[in-house]
């Protein structure tokens, strides 16, 4: 059965976390999703999470930004990158949360793009058993460089297919961000059948401004459809800015992505 989630930094910007949480699991969604954390805080976001009887779905990866360093496509950063990842993986386990969204950094001037990739795949193969035996998958993201995150490498759903089949892990896989694919690419559609048995967890928005679902071009009907025509029970992330009241557009979200 499909489990909607709200990143709750993007739904309810203006609001403290916990009470973001709280309009949040409201709304219906069945697990949060979040950006920062820290290490001294882990045990009260997870009171949080489990006061409102919500799951944690995912977690950013610690350096996370898609302009931090260490990044994965760095071969002289590959340790500080896996150390990264092993932080991560800990911090998820000890939240009981299912999933870290990976992004693996900006493109190297100094390194052919094969380079990179090779790098990409050797960080995360040297991390996927440890993130098998504590339940955690590692979600790489492809992302939009043209509008968001200029200078990032991954914004090919091809290649982030070839990274994790390359890795061939249980504990690797694809986020596929349904508004960074449509700018980055578009052929949503056909990207979500042909790569649908390495994605485990999806995001949503619309194009253009990052906002909710019916605000854009996108005819999400249409992409929730395609999704569920994979069989997929995963996540489902709407991690999106309202440009309306947060906890009606949540609740309308919420009831599209479960049709």
């Amino acid at each position: 059965m499909v489990q909607i989630t709200a990143t709750v930094p993007a739904v309810y910007e203006d609001e403290p976390f916990d009470e973001g949480v709280r309009h949040a699991a409201e709304a219906g969604v069945d697990a949060i999703e979040f950006f920062e954390w820290d290490r001294d805080e882990l045990d009260q976001l997870k009171d949080i999470a489990q006061t409102h009887q919500v799951d944690i779905a995912g977690i950013l990866l610690k350096n996370g930004m898609p302009s931090e360093e260490p990044a994965m496509t760095d071969p002289d950063q590959v340790d500080a990158a896996i150390e990264d990842l092993r932080d991560t993986i800990a911090a998820a386990a000890k939240l009981d949360c299912e999933s870290i969204i990976v992004t693996v950094g900006p493109e190297q001037e100094a390194y052919s793009r094969e380079v990179q990739h090779r790098a990409i795949v050797d960080v995360l193969r040297s991390i996927a058993d440890e993130a098998e035996r504590k339940d955690v998958t590692l979600g790489v993201e492809p992302l939009n460089a043209s509008v968001d995150h200029p200078g990032y490498y991954l914004t090919s759903s091809r290649e982030a297919y070839d990274i994790v089949e390359a890795v061939d892990s249980s504990s690797v896989s694809i986020l596929f961000d349904v508004y960074h694919m449509q700018i980055a690419e578009g052929n949503v559609i056909d990207s979500i059948s042909e790569y649908a048995d390495r994605i485990d967890h999806y995001h949503v928005a619309d194009v253009p401004g990052r906002h909710e679902p019916g605000t854009g071009e996108l005819n999400y009907e249409n992409v929730v459809r395609a999704i569920a025509d994979t069989g997929f029970d995963g996540y489902i992330g709407c991690e999106f800015w309202p440009t309306d009241d947060p906890d009606a557009t949540l609740e309308a979200a919420v009831e599209l992505l479960r049709q």
